[in-house]
């Protein structure tokens, strides 16, 4: 088996190499169901532009990814198809005149909906995509008065409680649904008499539950109609500041084609023309987010090139890439020149703090984020102590380190935004969508990181502090949940191997536990595979058959707390192997990221030759 592992090792790094761009990068798809692709094709619609040639090949793969029931999916094994992604695809092929509503696979489609209660049970941004196309009543879910934006820092509710990705998102849908604002396309009629008409349910009647409400703490300070008008259209040229002072380089809303989309139509609705230079360089910068995928053209929630970078310089220089070579000088000015040096809303609870952070994506200046900024260190870490570019690693690990919660764990973006009133938004969306908690895969991440490139060990205060976090938030059955990765197996490797590389040792109840409950996950073909259904119903879900990348993951836990291969642990192996052998198969392809739960989840490009790799130069180092 040894020889095996070599072999696989070397063409996992070959194919690496290869992929190096000329300016050190290496860009792979973040791909993910059909939103992305029926936003843009929309947004075509209705500002009447063309897309040389991206519009059919976006449709293309829209009608590719049809089921034969009629449906869309967000994850290959999701039961019958997704409410959202069917709505979003139905609309976007409707408009585009690329389906009629009489085609018998969209009857289908519209039957699927109607017998899931219809746009009901749609996420809250796909309710708003049919309220701006006038398919739906503007106030339904969209209740709060922009004023919203004018609370004060010392109010108990404010707009800066949500987290920054949040606000990017619900900033343009307030401001349009100011508006009532609404395009009215040609087919609408039609496509009104096709769409479903559930009734809608009680939990759809207000934004806010009875006896709170942002519209009762508002009263008393609109109550004079001079005053409220005065302060509404200072709320409005508010909202519009925040979106224009966000709009990064390539003229996208902090570098997300989902808040882009929104941002075009609540500049539509404040009276910003179709031809104005901010929505066209909007959608040009949405047009560099096209990538291939085995499907056809698809276009990016986001391009993860740093994180891709990151991972990839990390992972060949952990399987014996020299720090002197041309592959890796390149790959590490390339991150050099990605760290952030401006101040982003993160500086808003971490003051006095410099800038030194990574985000995930080209284009992403001012939206660090504690995963990017610890994978870039971790891959510039022969770098410290090394001149300006051992200061420049210095104030990222000052940043990451800043970024630590009162609660002693790390979160994705910003620091402490876990107020309470957040869970009480009766969306689908939930608390973590809104807010960005502490999770056990950054915490878990962080603490790895800090063991394995800082050297500090459990005697470190603020590693004693996440311990005590991850203590306190594993699960009864051993695991913890993994907030941006599917999901139990996701949470639990990250949070055994951090603690592993901090010290905590095998004999520790935690351990014993999660150790034990990550064998008995393991499948009946050697390997492990989680289905996305986890992150729906909080629950782990097996998938009938191992993936590639989970796989590696569990294999990296174990790897991490044992001193000898165990039967479970080549048995593992064993699968893995064989699963690098066949690159062509759902195993590669199936979605390992999350985003929102049950309507966002992507499969990273890059990850069946990263994780692989590092888990296979683990094993031949301990055991080679």
């Amino acid at each position: 088996m040894i020889e095996r592992i070599r072999e696989q090792r070397e063409r996992l790094k070959r194919q690496l190499l290869a992929a190096q761009s000329a300016d050190g990068s290496w860009n792979f798809c973040f791909e993910s169901g059909p939103m992305t692709d029926a936003y843009y094709l929309l947004l075509l619609k209705v500002l009447g532009m063309e897309a040389d040639g991206l519009q059919p090949a976006l449709i293309e793969r829209l009608l590719a990814n049809q089921t034969d029931e009629g449906t869309w999916k967000t994850y290959p094994d999701e039961s019958e198809g997704n409410v959202s992604a069917t709505l979003e695809a139905c609309l976007a092929l409707f408009y585009t005149g690329a389906k009629d509503p009489s085609d018998p696979r969209m009857k289908r489609a519209r039957q699927f909906l109607l017998e899931q209660g219809g746009s009901s049970r749609a996420g809250s941004l796909t309710k708003v995509t049919l309220s701006l196309f006038g398919h739906k009543q503007w106030g339904f879910r969209m209740r709060v008065p922009v004023e919203f934006f004018l609370m004060p820092r010392w109010s108990p509710i404010q707009f800066f409680d949500l987290v920054g990705y949040a606000r990017v998102h619900v900033a343009p849908a307030i401001l349009a649904a100011d508006r009532r604002f609404s395009v009215q396309l040609p087919g609408k009629q039609e496509i009104d008499e096709w769409l479903p008409q559930a009734p809608s349910l009680p939990s759809d009647q207000a934004l806010l539950p009875d006896g709170w409400s942002l519209e009762v703490t508002m009263r008393e300070i609109r109550r004079q109609a001079a005053l409220r008008r005065e302060l509404h259209e200072k709320a409005v040229r508010w909202g519009r500041d925040f979106m224009l002072s966000r709009i990064e380089g390539d003229g996208t809303l902090y570098s997300y084609l989902s808040s882009t989309y929104l941002m075009i139509f609540a500049l539509l609705s404040l009276g910003f023309p179709k031809h104005h230079p901010v929505v066209r360089r909007a959608m040009g910068g949405l047009a560099s987010f096209a990538c291939s995928t085995p499907t056809g053209t698809h276009i990016q929630e986001a391009t993860s090139t740093v994180w891709d970078t990151a991972l990839v310089l990390q992972s060949l220089g952990m399987a014996g890439l020299e720090q002197g070579s041309d592959t890796w000088q390149r790959g590490a000015r390339f991150l050099l020149s990605m760290q952030q040096d401006r101040l982003g809303d993160w500086a808003r609870d971490n003051p006095g703090v410099r800038p030194g952070g990574w985000g995930f994506s080209r284009s992403n200046t001012m939206n660090p984020d504690i995963d990017d900024t610890l994978a870039s260190l971790s891959a510039l870490s022969p770098l410290r102590g090394k001149g300006a570019e051992g200061e420049a690693w210095e104030r990222g690990l000052a940043w990451l380190l800043s970024m630590q919660n009162d609660d002693g764990g790390w979160s994705a973006f910003e620091k402490n935004k876990d107020k309470r009133w957040l869970s009480l938004i009766p969306l689908k969306e939930g608390k973590q969508v809104w807010g960005d908690p502490s999770s056990a895969d950054i915490t878990g991440r962080v603490l790895r990181f800090l063991g394995e490139h800082v050297g500090w060990t459990i005697d470190r205060p603020e590693v004693r502090r996440a311990w005590s976090w991850l203590y306190h938030h594993q699960r009864l059955d051993g695991s913890w949940f993994g907030r941006w990765g599917i999901a139990y197996l996701y949470g639990t490797w990250a949070a055994l191997t951090g603690l592993a590389a901090v010290g905590v040792p095998r004999h520790q109840p935690m351990i014993k536990k999660a150790l034990k409950w990550l064998v008995s996950k393991q499948n009946e073909d050697g390997g492990w595979g989680e289905s996305c259904k986890s992150d729906v119903k909080r629950t782990y879900i097996r998938l009938p058959r191992s993936t590639v990348v989970q796989t590696a993951w569990a294999l990296d836990a174990l790897i991490s707390y044992h001193e000898q291969p165990t039967l479970v642990i080549e048995r593992g192996m064993a699968c893995l192997l064989s699963l690098l052998e066949q690159p062509n198969s759902w195993q590669w392809r199936y979605p390992v990221g999350a985003g929102l739960a049950g309507q966002f989840y992507a499969t990273y490009h890059s990850y069946p030759l990263i994780w692989p790799l590092q888990t296979l130069t683990r094993y031949l180092e301990k055991w080679g």
